[in-house]
């Protein structure tokens, strides 16, 4: 089952049943992010809600019904620099070793966790109180479009203290005590935007993946390029490089595949002028690497010849199938398929809300 957070709520798709959407839930409330936790099976929503202001939402039924978290994530109350949280954002689920452990990433660049499972949530105080976050953090003079924005909050499989995060903009941050401090890590990263192309902090990632079976292994998808590092390297290896001139290496999500740490997608965008930003030419492609970045092929069978959509840094995901199927959902309201690894596509779903994030649940 697929979980597509739009501009109006919450719709959930059966790939196996293609033109098929139930009705929405949340109907008309912003969901940002929609994630299936894959420990216990609850669905968690980080959502806004209209005059009420950002929250977190919970079900345990595969999302036929949904209650909003007891403590919803929030900046302490009376802190120095008066902070309110605008929107919660992104959602990561802990480890199997922290069972009810989530991590919440919120704008301006807050860091929040449960320790319930998403019931009740508080400040990661190492990052919201760290003495260089006025500094690291766009804030408040925010300068992206949507304004600033924590995401990619990565929990490293064998070590639950380990943790990576993005911020649009600032860069990409490693802590190795549980939040407690934190360090850049962005060395390698272009910063064209910047006086100094290559700042030690003030980059911005657009989505950063950590790989499963081998967690040295991140990927980055940049506004400028797309990355890759090996740790215990702290240096980022411009990968984009080798995509075609005439495409470039500027987009939104970054996939992987969820068993080969050498495969890879993405969704280029035009990476001049042009904003919103939207395909190059208008031709709408996946690119695929199996190589780790060396080389990429397009992926456009049956995708339209000519489309101005956008797809979003949360609005594409893969499934754990052999052959492992690629899902993403654009800003015009329709869900695309590949069940054969992005050789061919197929239209799921069209005519729904602006989508802001595709996940996978298991469906009973």
């Amino acid at each position: 089952m697929l979980l597509v957070g739009t501009r109006k709520g919450i719709f959930t798709i059966r790939p196996d049943l293609p033109g098929v959407v139930a009705d929405p839930a949340l109907l008309g409330h912003i969901a940002q992010h929609v994630v299936s936790d894959p420990r216990s099976g609850r669905i968690v929503a980080a959502v806004g809600t209209g005059h009420l202001g950002p929250t977190v939402m919970w079900s345990d039924d595969l999302g036929t019904t949904w209650t909003e978290a007891r403590r919803p994530p929030a900046f302490r109350s009376g802190e120095r620099l008066e902070r309110a949280l605008r929107a919660t954002f992104w959602l990561t689920p802990s480890v199997a070793t922290e069972p009810d452990v989530w991590y919440l990433g919120g704008s301006p660049q807050g860091l929040f966790r449960s320790d319930d499972a998403g019931d009740t949530w508080s400040p990661v105080d190492g990052w919201n109180d760290h003495p260089q976050w006025e500094t690291w953090c766009e804030w408040p003079d925010e300068n992206t479009p949507d304004g600033s924005m924590l995401h990619s909050i990565n929990v490293d499989p064998r070590d639950a203290k380990h943790l990576y995060l993005g911020l649009s903009s600032g860069g990409v941050f490693e802590s190795t005590d549980h939040g407690a401090d934190w360090a850049p890590l962005n060395q390698g990263c272009l910063a064209s935007f910047a006086p100094v192309p290559d700042p030690e902090f003030g980059h911005d990632p657009h989505c950063v993946r950590l790989h499963p079976q081998r967690p040295d292994r991140l990927y980055q998808q940049n506004h400028c390029g797309i990355y890759r590092i090996d740790r215990p390297s702290d240096r980022w290896e411009r990968i984009g490089d080798n995509m075609p001139t005439d495409i470039g290496d500027i987009g939104f999500p970054i996939e992987l595949h969820p068993r080969d740490p050498d495969t890879v997608w993405v969704f280029p965008m035009d990476g001049t002028d042009v904003w919103p930003r939207t395909s190059p030419g208008g031709r709408p492609s996946v690119y695929r690497s199996r190589d780790a970045g060396q080389s990429w092929e397009a992926c456009t069978a049956g995708l339209p010849g000519r489309a101005w959509f956008t797809v979003k840094r949360q609005a594409m995901t893969t499934d754990l199938g052999d052959p492992v199927g690629v899902y993403f959902g654009t800003t015009s309201g329709e869900v695309w398929s590949s069940v054969d690894e992005g050789d061919t596509w197929s239209c799921l779903a069209a005519h729904l809300p602006e989508i802001y994030s595709i996940e996978c649940a298991h469906a009973s």
